[in-house]
């Protein structure tokens, strides 16, 4: 599967193997996971992962009949790992910016994968352009 990174933001059903009917409809679709993981507040669970090919993740979703799901694109950045106080940092510039983050994870390869509302992208993209790993 190719594609621009995205966000794939499912609800899932309360129900077991919820999580398992994903995984393989979008694994039957020749959609890799990339990162990511699901939350569940109450009775609501949400999915986020990072996915290559969202059109494809969500048509996989969509005939599962898992729910609503949708793509939306994605920021990336380096954190330096062995320097205390780096997603502070940078959530600190990003936050000086007015720009909410919406959803944080970690990809495959340790990149720092942020979700924002489109009206705050260009000024987050701005952010993450003259971020460095290792910058305080």
């Amino acid at each position: 599967m190719t594609g621009r990174p995205q966000d794939l933001e499912v609800e899932l059903p309360d129900r077991p193997g919820a999580l398992a009917d994903l995984g393989e409809a979008l694994g039957a679709a020749g959609v890799s996971l990339e990162g990511g993981g699901v939350t569940t507040v109450g009775d609501r669970a949400v999915a986020h992962f990072l996915v290559l090919g969202g059109e494809a993740a969500v048509a996989a979703v969509a005939g599962a009949g898992l729910g609503r799901a949708v793509a939306r694109d994605v920021l990336t950045a380096r954190l330096a790992q062995d320097v205390p106080g780096q997603l502070g940092a940078l959530a600190r510039r990003l936050g000086d910016a007015d720009v909410s983050v919406r959803v944080q994870y970690s990809d495959h390869a340790g990149n720092l994968v942020l979700l924002v509302d489109d009206a705050d992208r260009e000024r987050a993209r701005a952010v993450v352009a003259r971020w460095r790993p290792g910058d305080a």
